[in-house]
């Protein structure tokens, strides 16, 4: 979890000592985690977050976002003497984004140190976030996938883009554990060393995973099994703002999961969420809830149950 300072638009980077000015700075919640959980939460499926945060301004921020987006917190650890994780996120004319990231608190999280008690509630437990949470990669991972999977829990995994320049290693032991791997299309070609989608997904899934989703931005999305495969064109929206639109896949995928959908109705429902997700500035300001998505998904003949 972290906070993001959004800045748009940005078209050019001052040089040293210079200002630019751009239209807005706005102050909003972010991370996979946070982004991943309050859409699923407004789109009406039980929720609980496991995360840290500094015990400082952005730290008390992102928790009362959390419990503002009707999320219960006691999931969340404050680390005393730690900031909280942050992010710059510059929104260029199209669009798209440039980041600078902080780990901060982030750095403290170990998946190994949550109960498994305290995940008996839920079915599905999705790991958001991984390549930038160096102490929930490797070793550790593997072993709370492991102990996951013991507990008949469905396993999902997404990732971000490792500036570290680490990928694979830092996943491949634990990808036979998982159930469903949803990375964006640029990350499954940095993890695989593969660049068609086909041979991408057919990789993953030579490695032990179970369904593979990618995330193709402007191409849409791909879902493959093994033996059922699924492509969707995007919805033809004006981006706004993608920040946060592959956390809402996400989100549209596990909540399908959650409601007993087809392996191909989750693939629909989203690609739907993500594509609504960019309408409008912020992670997750574009879903509003499930009879504004249904809206939605008339307006583009996009049929849900």
């Amino acid at each position: 979890m972290c906070a993001d300072f959004i800045v748009k638009p940005v078209d050019t980077v001052p040089d040293r000592g210079k200002l630019q000015l751009v239209d807005s700075v706005e102050l909003q919640i972010g991370g996979c985690a946070s982004n991943t959980g309050i859409v699923a939460a407004k789109l009406g499926i039980e929720v609980g977050i496991f995360a840290s945060v500094g015990n400082d301004a952005l730290g008390t921020f992102i928790i009362d976002c959390i419990r503002k987006g009707g999320i219960g917190t006691q999931g969340i650890k404050m680390v005393p003497d730690c900031t909280s994780s942050g992010s710059v996120v510059l929104i260029h004319p199209d669009g798209e984004r440039s980041f600078f990231h902080s780990i901060g608190a982030n750095m403290a999280f170990n998946p190994l140190e949550l109960s498994l008690e305290s995940l008996s509630p839920y079915e599905i437990v999705h790991i958001a976030g991984v390549l930038a949470l160096p102490e929930s990669e490797g070793k550790n991972l593997l072993e709370f996938c492991r102990k996951l999977k013991q507990e008949k829990k469905i396993v999902t995994l997404d990732t971000v883009w490792d500036s570290r320049g680490i990928w694979l290693p830092a996943i491949e032991e634990s990808l036979p554990y998982v159930d469903y791997f949803l990375p964006s299309i640029e990350e499954a070609k940095m993890l695989s060393g593969k660049e068609d989608p086909q041979e991408v997904a057919e990789f993953f899934l030579s490695r032990g995973v179970k369904n593979i989703c990618l995330k193709m931005g402007e191409k849409g999305s791909m879902i493959f099994d093994g033996t059922e495969s699924h492509t969707f064109s995007p919805v033809p929206v004006t981006q706004v703002d993608s920040t946060g639109a592959g956390d809402s896949y996400v989100a549209g995928f596990l909540v399908g999961l959650a409601k007993g959908y087809t392996f191909q109705e989750c693939g629909v429902l989203a690609n739907l969420v993500g594509a609504k997700a960019v309408t409008t500035v912020g992670a997750t300001s574009g879903v509003k809830d499930w009879k504004d998505l249904l809206h939605f998904a008339g307006l583009y003949n996009v049929a849900l149950l």
